[in-house]
């Protein structure tokens, strides 16, 4: 039926297909970026919570009764511990990004995407009766423009904390911007949070801004945080506005209360031993930058190559050598790449070992 499609992703070495994650492997692939997936004891408190809570499911939307007291802690803890009135917890990254991007612009309004935003956000803005319109990545001078530019009812302004692939730091004039002329700002942190800041809470955290009513964040719990689901951090009046009118929140089952409760567990953890966590991610920095000569942002390092079957055989031939890295390649990105994450619960040594593998591979 589909046959001369898939024939033609075939011959671009575009083909792609599930594998099951060989746990043998040692992991510079996944986005468990301080290793909290691994970490027994978060996962045997949360038994132990689930096992005297009264369901092990959330059984229905958030909307219908589906919003738990589970949920509703996580919500209160990510409040205070960056600064923001309200919050709201999502199934996935993806839904939380698809309940901004597709609610949030109306008709009359204008959404400005950086051209290297998720492709959550992306199709979302595909949805739209408002003017969808992309800027140069991490171009702040080129969104200036764009922000001086028509008359439209409302402006909102999508940027990621910490770009997915490229693993780019976000400018921070972008928080400027955008309190200048009054516009909404989201910024999505789901490769940010856990990684940066003195609490490691993400880029909010990192530039030192202080929330207020126009900022929204958006980060994942299937990251940094070892688990699965997602939440956005508002004002009260966008959190209200989003309960009558994102789809991700209205209609979809609420997240798992297993997920959410270990994700506070997993918080928790990372913020009781950010120091330490901080050190061990500047000595991966370090060893980057000793090997490649390249200062990461976070913990995303994209190795280059020149083809997508270039990318293919660096993959196979890496993880014969006992690892495993992300192979990403157009469209998903424009240059193929190895998709490299030095993950903190990798001993410095083994990371070391790879490098010099990956050097001499090349």
């Amino acid at each position: 039926m589909y046959s001369s499609e898939l024939n033609a992703i075939k011959k671009s070495n575009r083909f792609r297909k599930r594998e099951v994650c060989n746990t043998n492997l040692i992991d510079f692939a996944s986005n468990d970026y301080l290793g909290l997936s691994e970490v027994k004891s978060l996962l045997l408190k949360t038994c132990k919570t689930m096992q005297s809570y009264g369901t092990h499911a959330p059984k229905s939307s958030q909307l219908v009764n589906g919003y738990h007291q589970i949920h509703k802690n996580f919500e209160e803890l990510l409040c205070k511990s960056n600064g923001f009135s309200s919050a709201l917890v999502l199934g996935s990254g993806f839904l939380a990004n698809l309940a901004l991007i597709e609610s949030l612009p109306r008709k009359k309004d204008l959404l400005i995407l950086d051209e290297e935003y998720h492709a959550s956000g992306l199709f979302a803005s595909k949805l739209l009766d408002a003017t969808v319109w992309k800027f140069q990545h991490n171009n702040m001078d080129e969104l200036e423009k764009f922000l001086n530019k028509g008359d439209f009812k409302r402006v909102i302004v999508a940027v990621e904390g910490i770009y997915s692939m490229s693993g780019n730091l976000l400018d921070k004039r972008v928080f400027e911007l955008c309190d200048k002329y009054k516009f909404l700002l989201i910024v999505d942190e789901a490769h940010s949070v856990g990684v940066v800041g003195e609490k490691l809470l993400g880029v909010f955290d990192l530039y030192d801004i202080k929330p207020n009513k126009y900022h929204i964040k958006m980060g994942t719990l299937g990251k940094a945080l070892g688990s699965y689901g997602a939440y956005i951090l508002c004002s009260n009046h966008i959190s209200e506005y989003l309960q009558n009118r994102a789809k991700p929140l209205i209609y979809a089952t609420a997240p798992s209360l297993f997920d959410t409760e270990l994700a506070k567990e997993n918080f928790i953890y990372m913020c009781d031993n950010r120091e330490f966590f901080i050190g061990e991610i500047k000595k991966r920095k370090a060893i980057i930058k000793r090997y490649f000569g390249y200062d990461m942002d976070g913990l995303i390092f994209s190795y280059k190559l020149k083809s997508s079957q270039d990318v293919l055989r660096y993959r196979e031939e890496l993880a014969s050598a006992g690892f495993s890295v992300g192979a990403i390649r157009p469209p998903t990105v424009e240059i193929p790449i190895l998709r490299i994450i030095p993950r903190v619960s990798v001993e410095e040594k083994k990371f070391e070992e790879f490098c010099k593998y990956l050097v001499e591979l090349k």
